[in-house]
């Protein structure tokens, strides 16, 4: 827990591609919506306006239910960090606010790490955990 009441994660996984590339399928809505869709997402559309104080509407299909997430981005840095305010069902319709950031490897991959602060409770931590180390997953595969 980060503060009274206030749950927060953190995920982290290396992909083989530059920071640039995997920082923009961030921000672009069609990208975005290839890549991110946990394991129980059949489809997501967003819609961005990629730039600091812009918001982005994110619609995920689950069992032909529409999730809305929804959020403003606060602090965009291409290609190394990227925040902004994450609501849905699944935070209690309350902001939490995510920090993405992007540290290049010498290998040529990217440490992707997102943390996330501001959850209402356990189980939102825990899916929430398992609904990012997904989108994770995909993010590598759309850029292998």
């Amino acid at each position: 827990m980060s503060a009274a009441g206030e749950f927060s994660l953190t995920v982290r996984r290396e992909i083989a591609a530059p920071a640039e590339k995997l920082f923009d399928a961030w921000l672009d809505a069609e990208t975005l919506g290839t890549w991110l869709r946990p394991r129980v997402v059949s489809e997501t559309r967003a819609e961005t306006d990629p730039r600091e104080g812009g918001a982005f509407r994110i619609v995920m299909v689950r069992d032909r239910s529409d999730i809305l997430h929804h959020g403003t981005y606060r602090e965009i840095d291409r290609p190394r960090r990227l925040v902004f305010t994450w609501s849905s069902p699944a935070t209690d319709h309350r902001d939490s606010v995510i920090t993405v950031t992007f540290e290049p490897l010498g290998s040529g991959s990217t440490m992707v790490e997102i943390h996330q602060v501001g959850l209402p409770d356990e189980e939102s931590r825990a899916g929430h955990t398992e609904g990012w180390s997904d989108a994770l997953a995909e993010l590598e595969r759309h850029h292998a």
